[in-house]
Parts: C-alpha cells; sequence; structure tokens
C-alpha cells in the first residue's frame, strides 16, 4: 500500500467542521477541488489524457478541462451573469470539446490547469463576498430559477461524482487508490 496513500500530514484537504451553512459548502467544494488535484499528481500528459474504455472520452484531462468549464459556467455565467464570450471547452460543433479535446499534449495540460485554478480563483473570490443570508437568492437558470444554495449543492454534487470517475481512472493508469 506504500504510496497508494497521502498521509494525514501531507493530505491538504481540511476537516474543520465548519458552522455556517456557507462555510460547509466551501470546506467540501474545496476539498473535492483538491481532491481532483490529487489524482491528477505526478503524472504525464500521455497518463492525464488517457482514455477510460472505448468508446468513452473520459480522461482525467478531460475531468479537468470539464470542471474548468463546470466553474465558469455555474460561477461566472449563472451566479455573476457574465454571459458575453464562448463557453470554456465548447463549441456549436463539439459540445464535448472538454472530453474530445483533451489529448496528450503538455500545452494542453498546461492550459487545462491553468485554466481550471483561473476559474477556481474567481469563484472563491465571488464566494468571499456571500453570506449564509445569500444562499436563498435566486438566480436564473435557463428558463427556471433556482437558489444560490441549490447551484452550490449542484457543482458540490459535479465534483463528487467526477471524484469518483477520477478515481477509478488514476487507478487503471498505475494502481494508486485512496485520497
Amino acid at each position: 500500500m506504500s504510496g497508494r496513500w497521502t498521509t494525514p500530514e501531507q493530505d491538504p484537504r481540511t476537516y474543520g467542521n465548519p458552522v455556517s451553512e456557507l462555510e460547509t459548502y466551501r470546506e467540501y467544494l474545496g476539498n473535492y477541488r483538491l481532491t481532483i488535484e490529487l489524482k491528477c499528481d505526478g503524472l504525464g500528459a500521455d497518463e492525464l489524457a488517457r482514455r477510460s474504455v472505448p468508446p468513452s472520452t473520459l480522461s482525467l484531462l478531460g475531468l479537468v478541462r470539464h470542471l474548468a468549464q463546470v466553474e465558469n459556467h455555474w460561477f461566472q455565467r449563472v451566479l455573476q451573469g457574465q454571459t458575453d464570450g464562448p463557453r470554456l471547452y465548447k463549441s456549436d460543433e463539439d459540445r464535448d470539446l472538454d472530453f474530445n479535446g483533451a489529448r496528450p499534449d503538455p500545452a494542453l495540460v498546461e492550459d487545462a490547469f491553468t485554466t481550471w485554478k483561473a476559474e477556481i480563483a474567481k469563484a472563491d473570490e465571488w464566494l468571499d463576498t456571500r453570506s449564509d443570508s445569500d444562499l436563498g437568492e435566486q438566480v436564473r437558470v435557463h428558463d427556471e430559477t433556482a437558489s444560490v444554495r441549490d447551484i452550490l449543492v449542484h457543482v458540490i454534487e459535479e465534483y463528487a461524482r467526477h471524484a469518483g470517475h477520477a478515481d477509478l481512472l488514476r487507478e487503471s493508469i498505475d494502481g494508486r487508490t485512496g485520497q
């Protein structure tokens, strides 16, 4: 089992028993973001772009690109209404560009991680201006409305689901499990 798990001293995630609702969401979201990062740690472009099982296009690199798009969509486009410009890793020709475009190219890997981290920073900057009293605020999502709370829970759910995918992808690459 040596080398498969992060020791408690090296684990960057926190389990601080937050008091407020927003602090709880932020801790879970932060921990899932770190889990994805841990799953990708130490892998090169070929490994990150390795696809799961044909015909699936699922890969760790695709997940990072997808999660950058998720952060951008929910925090920038929906919660802040910044809909100008193209969507990240999406096009009219290829709605799955986040996964389909994940190729074993070091420049693509660098772009994906840089973009994902930038989107996380922008989301966290916005979250820094929020409080528990803002969680019930309603925003437009397509032809419906949803609360900020519902959107945060959805983003956490998206990360949790993909952390499970990442666990299986990483294990298939080098046998590493855990985190």
